[in-house]
């Protein structure tokens, strides 16, 4: 009995090379878990394969967080799969932050 490969095939083998496994989907919905955010706007930069997003993040748990702590926060929210990517680059907004910044 032979030990399964992590492919069956070249297709999948090529699938499993090309990406980090981390999806715009997955990052928006630990973001609203673990963040208690209102408004998550993810957008994957690299073309599909995973490996670079920015992210518009709005959350009242930045309230009185400057811009360095905001991020940390991230960061320390989404630690396995910013390790499994290339490029994160997060912007963070308080909800009052936002407003604002939707009313301009």
């Amino acid at each position: 009995m032979s030990a399964p490969s992590a492919a069956e095939t070249d297709s999948q083998a090529e699938t499993v090379a090309n990406t980090s496994g981390v999806t715009t989907e997955s990052l928006q919905k630990t973001i609203i878990e673990k963040l208690e955010a209102k408004h998550v706007d993810i957008e994957d930069m690299s073309g599909g394969c995973g490996q670079m997003f920015q992210a518009m993040i709005v959350s009242p748990l930045f309230e009185k967080k400057n811009s360095l702590a905001r991020h940390r926060l991230v960061n320390s929210a989404l630690k396995t799969e910013i390790a499994a990517i290339h490029a994160w680059t997060p912007k963070c907004f308080t909800p009052e932050e936002w407003e604002k910044k939707q009313s301009q």
